[in-house]
């Protein structure tokens, strides 16, 4: 069976987690990137989220890199951002981590309204997944530009064949969603724990 796109994210999901069951900094930041070329498939639709997730994957690994042994756990990023009073700032680890995984999630819901919805246009499912995920967190600004970028989403069969590769596409993106979800709830939790998880654009 040929690899999908879906490939090395899925290979990576498994090595996320310490034995302690703690989520690791660099494999979690890994999968991420693995998910860049799939964001890629969407071409002008997506380019702005797939340009956040990269900056936001940036400014987590730059911390991680500075000191791969104190930052080794994904969520000591931000404990050092909370020590240092830094962690609301829109340049903190904390920021980056919660809108890395807002657009993971929305990425997990997308795939899910496809699987869901055969019958639905690919604007459809990216705006369906936008107003359960990112909309709510987004200011009008940015939601209206959203919803233009929306229109450009590809062709839902060509997009479906240009993912898929050789390899059986539809349990690839079935495992993604159910496999990546729970790592994303874990970090929410996290962030919902140290008063992190609500933080809003303008």
């Amino acid at each position: 069976m040929g690899e999908s796109v879906f490939t090395s994210a899925l290979e990576g999901m498994k090595l996320v987690k310490s034995e302690n069951g703690e989520m690791l900094t660099k494999p979690f930041l890994d999968v991420c990137k693995n998910l860049l070329p799939v964001l890629d498939k969407f071409g002008a639709a997506l380019v702005t989220v797939k340009s956040d997730v990269g900056n936001n994957i940036s400014r987590l690994e730059s911390k991680y890199l500075s000191n791969p042994t104190e930052f080794n756990l994904l969520y000591s990023l931000v404990r050092a951002d909370i020590e240092a009073k830094s962690a609301k700032a829109s340049s903190s680890c904390t920021n980056a981590l919660l809108w890395l995984t807002r657009a993971m999630d929305y990425l997990v819901e997308l795939f899910r309204s496809l699987q869901e919805h055969r019958d639905w246009k690919m604007s459809e499912a990216c705006n369906d997944s936008y107003n359960k995920t990112l909309k709510k967190w987004h200011g009008w600004l940015i939601s209206s530009s959203f919803s233009v970028a929306m229109k450009l989403a590809p062709d839902r069969k060509k997009f479906m064949e240009v993912l898929g590769g050789a390899a059986n596409i539809d349990s690839d993106i079935d495992r993604f969603c159910t496999n990546f979800s729970p790592l994303l709830q874990q970090n929410h939790k996290f962030l919902a724990s140290v008063g992190m998880d609500g933080m809003k654009t303008s």
